[in-house]
């Protein structure tokens, strides 16, 4: 198991914690990241685009001259897509382009992204986001002793630490999700992932794959003797005969008479 230290808000390591070897030491899946990325970002799009079709712009509907006669192309609407200002063919319309992603792929890029962050030297744990004040001066104080350098940071802590919420919503390049709603798009956007210890044990206990269920061991059936295989083979190769029904008698037909 990956051994990472952990370090107070003054910067200063207080102890060490023991990660999941599944969660944080996996093998890094390219190919996973790329698909939950792309499924991550069709989700956020809004799909409000709209172009108007023939039915929808404004012109009159009555034809514009005869239809013989006058050496010009025949028509029928103003409307038309041929038309300047005439509606839109085959234009975009409103949609959503979300698309279902399985569930083991989600969770084995979540398992990629976090290894990665921790083989780049990327990951710190922190003891615990305990702040005394909401003021986010004194918080953008406690990251620079974290790490000062770095100007993305993805803040992963368990739910219900008002004072952390108020202190890094105003942060620009700091975000703050609970160990829930992670999602491997935010891992590799953000270059320093800072999780607090509880939360890093939890994920490795969420994150970590469960095994198929051991097979139950049923007991064997004794082997039949030679004498009953016998009787068996003799019982299925007699067949009682079922009786047939009596065919209808055959109707001749019917001559007519001379009269």
């Amino acid at each position: 198991m990956p051994v990472v230290d952990v370090k107070n808000l003054d910067g200063k390591t207080v102890g060490q914690v023991e990660l999941a070897d599944a969660v944080f030491a996996a093998k890094v899946n390219p190919h996973l990241l790329h698909e939950t990325v792309r499924w991550y970002l069709n989700s956020q799009r809004a799909g409000t685009h709209k172009t108007k079709g023939r039915g929808e712009v404004s012109g009159s509907g009555r034809k514009l001259w005869r239809q013989k006669g006058t050496g010009r192309a025949r028509v029928g609407s103003i409307r038309s897509s041929i038309w300047r200002k005439g509606g839109t063919v085959h234009g975009p319309q409103p949609r959503s382009y979300a698309y279902r992603l399985p569930r083991k792929m989600l969770l084995g890029a979540l398992r990629s992204a976090l290894s990665a962050k921790l083989a780049d030297e990327k990951l710190i744990v922190v003891d615990a986001w305990a702040l005394e004040s909401h003021k986010t001066k004194t918080f953008r104080q406690a990251l620079d002793k974290l790490d000062g350098d770095t100007r993305t940071m993805l803040l992963v802590d368990q739910g219900g630490n008002r004072n952390l919420e108020l202190a890094s919503r105003n942060l620009e390049g700091v975000k703050l999700v609970q160990p829930g709603a992670l999602q491997p798009y935010d891992l590799l956007r953000h270059d320093r992932l800072m999780i607090s210890k509880d939360a890093a044990l939890k994920l490795g206990a969420s994150l970590a794959p469960k095994g198929g269920a051991a097979p139950v061991a049923t007991p064997a059936e004794p082997a039949p003797t030679k004498a009953a295989a016998a009787e068996v083979k003799a019982a299925s190769a007699v067949k009682e005969r079922k009786p047939r029904a009596p065919r209808p008698p055959r109707r001749t037909p019917k001559t007519k008479g001379k009269e």
